[in-house]
């Protein structure tokens, strides 16, 4: 079975093949830096990370763009607000995204571009727009783009410019000769601090946020690429608005697949700053383990709806405990994936199948379940190899089940040599204490014809 994916341009799944073979690129909007990442931009960086973790998985040599935003409204009041420079407000938060996405072992991309890097070839698209007719300048000094005169606009959201007028506030229009019409360069305002200007043949001013990454993707991509990545709030109007700007400057389709990741909610509502209703990643960090998060966000698949709360992160942790300990059982094999394996092929299968990690993270279990009756060190093996797709279960097995316990290793084995030296004497009494004492402190004692192990309790 071969790869597919759902296309949101289209609608449907479809059968995923590069526009050169063996190689694929792909571009994912990153976060626009001014605070801490919270839950929400977790679940995309995860998404895309198990994507290009997948793509790998099947041979194909993988170029990731995810860019980073680092001029914008919120980022220019943040650094007002500090006292600091928009340099030092974003070198600071992109320092703090990459400690804790790290720390949730999400892979750096190939490549990481900065939007303030790539404000010439920006102001190169724009140009190419306005002798093309479908950008204009307007009296207040910005340039904007003439979303009617663009004949596919809507196709990506599915909306209709009837519809789209439809729903506008037609307000001020700030310059714009239809409300529909989006910024492509702000001129700059004399209360902005001076690193927040550039000079160019319109001005001064800075870029709008949709031309940023139709810029940094054609740039470290070229004008047609395989993916665009990014959540579903996405969708409309950024992405649309970046096919408007890239295919109307380049005349070329700028991605034949687009992937949209699920929103994360909590209480029903979409997890976000503006709701105030978030939760960072180094909140979590301080009361789960990295690798329960990144299970937590692994197991749903990524279109889905993600709920997120404390009981959801409980059951993550219970679950990878159940796994490590079949794990902890038996030192596994080193294995080469062998795809044609049952196991190994339902679980290409799934991932196969957009992507889909529950029906992948089900074939674990049912791999776990084999090494707990059969104590195979294949089969042990395999379910580690299989999760390194995941990036799961490649840590020491006894460390994390250990880790819920206040008692160390040494320890509990001195108590498990005392039950054992009770039961010789035929003290079941003290056994059954000592049995009971590690249970209260999280240790499950488990007794077998050749000797007694243990794991944290679930």
């Amino acid at each position: 079975m071969s790869l597919r994916i759902y296309n949101t341009l289209s609608r449907e799944l479809e059968e995923f093949s590069p526009l050169q073979p063996g190689q694929v690129r792909m571009y994912v909007c990153g976060m626009t830096v001014y605070d801490f990442c919270h839950i929400g931009h977790a679940r995309m960086m995860m998404a895309f990370d198990v994507v290009q973790r997948w793509l790998r998985a099947s041979d194909y040599a993988v170029t990731y763009v995810r860019n980073i935003t680092d001029i914008d409204d919120k980022i220019i009041a943040r650094s007002v607000q500090r006292g600091i420079t928009i340099r030092e407000l974003t070198d600071e938060v992109i320092a703090a995204m990459h400690e804790d996405i790290g720390a949730l072992g999400i892979e750096p991309p190939t490549v990481e571009p900065r939007a303030t890097e790539y404000v010439p070839q920006m102001l190169g698209i724009i140009e190419k727009l306005e002798q093309k007719g479908l950008a204009y300048r307007s009296e207040n000094g910005d340039v904007n783009y003439a979303v009617r005169k663009f004949p596919g606009y809507g196709k990506l959201s599915g909306k209709s410019l009837d519809e789209l007028h439809a729903g506008e506030r037609v307000a001020v229009l700030d310059g714009k000769q239809d409300p529909l019409d989006f910024v492509l360069w702000k001129a700059a305002k004399p209360t902005e601090p001076a690193d927040a200007k550039w000079e160019s043949a319109y001005g001064t001013g800075r870029p709008g946020w949709h031309i940023e990454c139709s810029a940094m993707s054609c740039a470290t991509l070229g004008e047609t690429f395989d993916i665009h990545g990014g959540g579903a709030d996405l969708q409309f109007p950024h992405h649309e608005n970046e096919i408007a700007q890239s295919e109307g400057a380049n005349g070329k389709p700028l991605s034949r697949f687009w992937v949209h990741n699920g929103f994360v909610r909590v209480d029903n509502e979409k997890m976000s700053k503006s709701l105030g209703n978030f939760f960072t990643i180094r909140e979590v960090l301080q009361k789960y383990d990295a690798e329960t998060l990144r299970f937590f966000l692994v197991r749903t698949h990524y279109r889905s709806a993600l709920n997120y709360s404390d009981a959801h992160l409980d059951d993550a942790r219970n679950s990878l405990k159940r796994l490590y300990t079949a794990l902890d059982l038996v030192v596994p094999a080193e294995v080469a994936i062998d795809w044609a394996q049952p196991h190994a092929a339902r679980f290409k299968a799934a991932m196969d199948e957009d992507f889909g990690t529950p029906e992948a993270i089900a074939v674990l279990f049912e791999l776990a379940g084999e090494v707990n009756r059969t104590k195979s060190a294949e089969a042990a093996g395999l379910l580690k190899a299989l999760a390194a797709s995941l990036g799961i279960l490649q840590g020491d097995p006894r460390a994390f089940l250990q880790a819920g316990s206040t008692l160390d290793e040494a320890t509990i084995q001195a108590r498990i040599d005392a039950r054992a030296a009770a039961k010789a004497a035929k003290n079941f009494a003290e056994a059954d204490r000592i049995r009971q004492e590690l249970l209260e402190q999280g240790i499950v004692l488990k007794d077998s014809p050749t000797g007694t192990t243990w794991a944290a309790a679930q």
